[in-house]
């Protein structure tokens, strides 16, 4: 064996032996977005849970191991009051969007025959999400306001002889301002769980003698669970966390929970406000718990 062959071998060799397993490989694959969920998501999370141990007064913190925060969050029936009225916004918000996004998408994806004017149509549902959600929610200032679009006509046409006073300012203006902002949420996944159904499951049922409605019940809403979960996730971790459009459309006659945090931060009650904020994540996170319980979303995935 030449001088050359033999240092090809020794070469080789320390390849191999620098070789790293397949497990630290994978581990150094993961390494940077761990870090970046650590970093972003795992550590601000932790350091408001550290802070709503703190006691505070009305001039600034003090590092401390208090518990009275969350005494006064689950103690209070003012507290309870506003956790109430956030999931009453939520399970209505969400009871609208998913039959209005279901059927939107159901008609994408079904009536719709091309693919290009599929893809048309759901892009100019997108167009009002190019501009901010603020400018959005107080578009329907003027229409639902006492001299608004909406009374104009009313009266103007005789339906009416005075304005409507619960159109703006109040629980249905939140409720309906949140249904414009949040619906594609809801519209986006379903849509993408109805376009991977396979169309000859649906003719194989009407082939079967399944009319309209059993093929919608006993084929289509089953295959679309895992898009209408992920669309109810969406739905209501944003309602849990809104507070201008519950400010703003109320007219401050209502209460959530985030609109509570707001507050509190604003009277520079951050320790309090913390621990609303951990109560609220400890409720969101049960809440999306019980839906992946329910519904396997692994398959949309």
């Amino acid at each position: 064996m030449t001088t050359a062959q033999i240092a090809d071998v020794s070469e080789t060799k320390a390849r191999r032996e620098i070789r790293m397993p397949s497990w630290l490989t994978s581990y150094l694959q993961a390494a940077p977005l761990a870090i970046i969920l650590f970093c972003f998501l795992l550590l601000p999370i932790l350091m408001i849970t550290v802070v709503s141990f703190w006691d505070y007064d009305f001039a600034q913190m003090y590092p401390d191991f208090v518990t009275f925060n969350y005494g006064e969050t689950l103690g209070s029936w003012v507290t309870w009051k506003t956790y109430l009225n956030t999931l009453k916004f939520a399970f209505m918000v969400w009871a609208i969007t998913l039959f209005v996004g279901f059927w939107v998408a159901y008609f994408l994806a079904f009536h719709i025959r091309s693919s290009a004017m599929q893809m048309v149509l759901f892009l100019v549902c997108t167009v009002p999400f190019l501009t901010s959600n603020i400018i959005r929610m107080i578009s329907w200032i003027p229409v639902l306001g006492r001299n608004g679009l909406v009374n104009t006509t009313l009266v103007n046409s005789g339906l009416i002889s005075q304005p409507v006073e619960w159109l703006l300012y109040s629980d249905f203006a939140v409720v309906l301002a949140m249904v414009h902002l949040y619906t594609l949420f809801m519209v986006t996944p379903i849509f993408n769980t109805l376009m991977r159904i396979d169309k000859s499951l649906v003719e194989a049922a009407r082939d079967a003698g399944a009319s309209g409605w059993q093929t919608l019940t006993n084929v289509i809403l089953p295959l679309a669970k895992p898009g209408m979960a992920i669309g109810t996730i969406f739905v209501v971790t944003l309602v849990m966390a809104d507070f201008s459009t519950v400010q703003v459309m109320s007219g401050g006659q209502s209460a959530s929970v985030a609109l509570m945090m707001k507050n509190q931060m604003s009277l520079l009650q951050y320790p309090a406000a913390a621990a609303n904020a951990v109560v609220l994540l400890a409720l969101v996170l049960l809440m999306v718990a019980g839906i992946l319980r329910i519904v396997d979303i692994r398959k949309e995935l």
